[in-house]
Order: C-alpha cells, then structure tokens, then sequence
C-alpha cells in the first residue's frame, strides 16, 4: 500500500481561461524500487495520466530530487517527487455551446445530469460540437482541465437518462476506481420485443463484431458482461424490464437482450423488428413500429459521494417518448403471462 503523503491533493489554479498551474509534492514510497519515474509518478498521483506525467517529466516540469531525469529513470525510494506545471486545456474538447440538459444535482465535487436521448455525449468523429461535453463545459468551464471533462461513464447517442459527472481530479480518481470496483449502481428501463416469461442473469462476453464494426457481438474471447434483467411489465407482445448493469461494455444492455432474442424497440442495429401488439389502432402501431431510437432509460443512479463517503441514489422519470411507446402498447396484461 502507498504511504499517505503519495496521495496528496492537487493544488489547481488558473492563470488564464486556457490554462491551470498543477503543484504537487510526495516522496517515492520503498515499494517502488526500481519502478520507471513515469510509472512510479502515475501510482503517486492517480489523479493525473501516466500521458500527461510522462511529457511533464520529460520537459523537466516534473523532478526526482529536484533533477530532470527520463521518465524510463529507475526510482530507488525516498525520493522527492516536485511537480509544477501548467496543464493547456484539451483543446479539442474546449468548445463551451449552450446545450439543452437537465442538471439533477450538482455541489463542489459532482455533477448528475439526466441526459436526453440524441445528444451525443463528448466530442468525436462527426460530431465535433454541440455535445454534453460542450454543454458541461458552458456551465462549468473548470472540466476543460480534466482528463475526459470529468466523464466517468458515458451513455450511446439515443440512450436518455442519468451520468455523473466528476468536478476535479479527485473526485473523478475516486468515481473512475468505484466504477472499476462495481461501487456505482447503474440501473435501466428498457421496452424489449416479445413476452419474456421471466429475468435473470446474462452473462456473456462482448467484443467488436468482426464483420461490422460499428456494432458489438457475443464472442468468446471478449470481456466478461454481466446484465442482471427483471421484468417490470408484460404486454401483449413486449415486456418492459429492468437491467441493472455489473459491467459497463459499449451496448451491453443491447446486445445481451439481442443474444436472449429480445431486442429492444427501436434498436435496429441489434434486430429489433418492428412488431406491433395485435389489435392496436393505426397510429399507435405507427408509433410503435417507427419508434426512432432504442427504447433505452438509465433511470438510476448510486453511488458514494467520492469527498463526503454519503450514499447518493438519484432517479430520473421516463421520457415522454417511452412513456408514450408504453401507452402505444395498450393495457399491462393482468395475470403477467
């Protein structure tokens, strides 16, 4: 275990809008002898990247005994580890655009926000502006000097719902490590295809589709998944569940309600079909055959408050669009079968 005065806080302030000066000391704990610098610096000070330490190190922004050394320098222990930088905004997550978001909690150190469907949630390929990030950073311009801004977790495109938001570099090592450990409760609604008799457990691997690779596949060698499905609701043919994610795979929910043949509505990419309830009138199947994105809600959210340790538990009701697919579906059937 590290000693205590390897974890020290992050002394952060800014010079401009662009920029933060970070100062940071520690001594080199006896259980890194003979650890690289840059490796050693990235378990002293597991709020910063080993990317970022290593080019502070090389630059001399980072010292060992006050000396500039090569980040691949064996540490012997003992040491004093000076850090004083300025760290550049990411530049290509800088841009502040007023987004439409709802902010459902926020203090010095967290931010829970309830994500619509269609927003994307940070800048990339295609979409280089206009996304939660850009909205964060309008509200909180602090988070350009975050790795990610912040982000601990991150929802698709058309999935809605709740994410936490971390407001400086301990609070995100602190969510990121919770996360790691399964210490987040992330739970979800989902309108699926067919009648399911009854939940349970998927647990099945996921890795890239090798034959498309905008999508996710079952696969053997991938990483472990693990899905807990409830069900809620039965209608005539679909079923309103509960997912409670253990792991946090791009698409998880998708494709594990895909591979136990019921994809969700909306989700085409996974094999939705379109079908709609028997005996419904015209506009409702329209509404239900045509629903434009995958019927996806993250409606909980847990966690422990990463500076005060208190339980936080947040709950965001469905959108009007789900709630209206619900309705689209006609009456719950009573017995549930």
């Amino acid at each position: 275990m590290l000693s205590e005065m390897s974890h020290p806080r992050m002394a952060c302030s800014s010079h401009d809008d662009d920029a933060a000066h970070v100062q940071l000391q520690a001594v080199v704990p006896e259980e890194l002898r003979g650890e690289r610098f840059d490796r050693a610096a990235a378990r002293m000070f597991p709020q910063l990247s080993r990317s970022e330490l290593a080019g502070w190190i090389r630059s001399g922004a980072a010292t060992l005994d006050g000396r500039t050394v090569k980040p691949r320098f064996a540490v012997r222990g003992g040491e004093r580890v000076c850090i004083d930088a300025i760290r550049e905004a990411r530049l290509d997550w800088n841009n502040a655009d007023e987004v439409a978001f709802a902010v459902v909690h926020e203090d010095a150190d967290v931010v829970v926000v309830d994500k619509p469907a269609g927003l994307v949630v940070h800048p990339g390929a295609g979409n280089p502006r206009r996304t939660l990030v850009n909205g964060l950073l309008r509200r909180y311009p602090e988070l350009a000097h975050l790795p990610r801004a912040g982000l601990v977790q991150r929802l698709d495109k058309n999935t809605s719902g709740l994410m936490v938001v971390a407001r400086n570099a301990e609070s995100r090592h602190a969510l990121g490590k919770a996360m790691r450990a399964r210490g987040i409760e992330r739970r979800y609604l989902a309108v699926a295809e067919g009648r399911m008799v009854a939940g349970g457990r998927v647990d099945l691997a996921l890795g890239r589709d090798p034959r498309n690779r905008l999508r996710q596949a079952v696969r053997p060698d991938g990483r472990p998944a693990l899905t807990h499905v409830q069900v809620r609701k039965r209608y005539a043919a679909h079923t309103l569940v509960e997912a409670r994610l253990e792991t946090g795979r791009t698409h998880q929910i998708r494709v594990h309600m895909a591979a136990i043949e019921h994809p969700l509505v909306g989700d085409r990419r996974y094999g939705a079909r379109g079908i709609v309830p028997p005996g419904v009138g015209a506009e409702q199947a329209v509404r239900v055959r045509e629903f434009p994105r995958q019927a996806l809600h993250a409606f909980r959210l847990g966690f422990a408050h990463p500076a005060s340790g208190e339980q936080m538990r947040f709950s965001a009701p469905l959108p009007a669009d789900i709630a209206g697919l619900l309705d689209a579906l006609g009456p719950a059937c009573e017995d549930g079968l």
